[in-house]
């Protein structure tokens, strides 16, 4: 049984979701934001919180690490761009970075 693709956002509705998300920005079909931590350790740490959440969504983004910074991509592949799932899981990573010990 095939899972059907879920619809894409409309414009107006990726750039709402950037407005309310501080820190996100558009990149194409992506949505992109970069987190900075005062440690290589804390900015780990975020990425294992991302993980959990991912896991539970059964939606992963792409990220890297780069000593104290974290850059995050999340599209919704199969649907060719921005979906109800990137727009619930930026709300997660937005959700967990801001309860982030810093």
């Amino acid at each position: 049984m095939t899972t059907p693709r879920p619809p894409l956002l409309a414009d107006a509705e990726a750039e709402a979701l950037v407005a309310a998300h501080p820190g996100w920005r558009r990149d194409g079909s992506w949505l992109a934001a970069s987190f900075r931590w005062p440690t290589f350790r804390t900015a780990v740490a975020f990425t294992q919180r991302l993980a959990e959440v991912a896991e539970a969504l059964d939606h992963h983004p792409e990220w890297t690490v780069r000593w104290r910074v974290v850059d995050v991509r999340t599209t919704t592949h199969d649907a060719g761009g921005l979906t109800a799932r990137d727009a619930a899981l930026v709300a997660a990573i937005a959700a967990v970075a801001a309860a982030a010990p810093r």
